[in-house]
């Protein structure tokens, strides 16, 4: 059976200006607490640095990106392949002419919103909700509370497989509920927002409603990746599954949240798999008492434990 060797990988990658890392722990990096390795971690040191390695590494080695694993799980087996997580050079925040934005992917959602703010620029404030990074909310089009990512966006900055540079504009990230079309190779490395003229009492005091809705009605101090599946049209997740009888419940150490039914949390040593088991129960749960399809907004990467590479 094939198993994660980040040792042997690393010598089939390329030379970096920041770090590759064999056999790299991810459970500590997701806000679950749960999963695998990366068979080899990459945090590189900017843009330039993130596109040679993509240029120069075998296309058959596989290469994922990840945030701040706010809406992650990842399975208990590791991540064959390379995992890129984005740092500091990507996290850049400054103002534009005609109150824009400009944001690196590795940018909080939640300092985003703040910047705004700092700045008098009103219709970001909805990141403030958004519980991960820019690079996230690109590929997801995430939003909450009246806003989307497809709202504000003028352009996005991309790396693809090949190390070429792309600018994409809204239109060309085919936005959708909770959903991109915009190429799977691509890694997202900056965004263009464009915002408008606001009042910094009034953005403050939107911010700060915000920030109360969350903590009344969501578990955000528990060990979550935050909105576990989409609204389907028309309907609520979170209502379906309380219809469903699953307010509670549990497999293993992992729970539904008895504050906010679509909302997993890690009640201490839950391993992906059960996370996972559970979501896939309440997925049945729902479709045979409501006769929908939940389908997940949390992002699944990896293999399960013991499955070959």
């Amino acid at each position: 059976m094939a198993r994660i060797d980040g040792e042997a990988l690393l010598k089939r990658l390329p030379a970096v200006r920041g770090r590759l890392e064999a056999n790299a722990p991810l459970a500590e990096l997701t806000w679950f607490r749960a999963g695998g390795p990366a068979e080899v971690l990459f945090t590189p040191a900017d843009e330039a640095d993130l596109a040679g390695f993509l240029k120069d590494t075998p296309a058959e080695i596989p290469v994922y990106v990840i945030g701040v694993g706010s809406n992650l799980l990842v399975r208990d087996g590791g991540v064959p392949g390379v995992v890129v997580r984005l740092g500091k050079g990507f996290s850049e925040i400054a103002e534009e002419p005609g109150q824009r934005v400009r944001a690196g992917t590795a940018a909080l959602d939640v300092r985003v919103a703040r910047f705004a703010l700092e700045k008098s620029i009103d219709a970001l404030t909805f990141l403030r909700g958004i519980p991960g990074t820019i690079g996230g909310a690109l590929r997801m089009n995430a939003g909450a509370y009246g806003g989307e990512t497809k709202d504000i966006l003028i352009e996005a900055r991309a790396v693809d497989r090949s190390g070429n540079i792309h600018v994409l504009s809204n239109a060309d990230m085919k936005y959708s509920y909770r959903h991109s079309g915009a190429p799977e190779n691509l890694i997202f490395t900056q965004a263009l927002f464009q915002g408008r003229q606001g009042d910094p009492a009034e953005i403050a005091a939107a911010m700060d409603r915000i920030t109360g809705s969350r903590e009344a009605t969501q578990p955000i101090k528990s060990r979550t990746g935050g909105s576990t599946f989409k609204n389907p049209p028309g309907n609520k997740s979170w209502q379906l599954i309380d219809n469903a009888g699953m307010r509670g419940y549990a497999v293993g150490q992992a729970r539904v949240s008895e504050m906010h039914c679509n909302f997993l949390i890690n009640e201490g040593g839950a391993t992906a798999a059960e996370i996972e088991e559970l979501g896939e129960t309440v997925r049945a749960r729902v479709k045979e008492t409501s006769g929908i399809d939940l389908d997940w907004e949390i992002k699944r990467i990896g293999l399960a434990a013991g499955e070959a590479a």
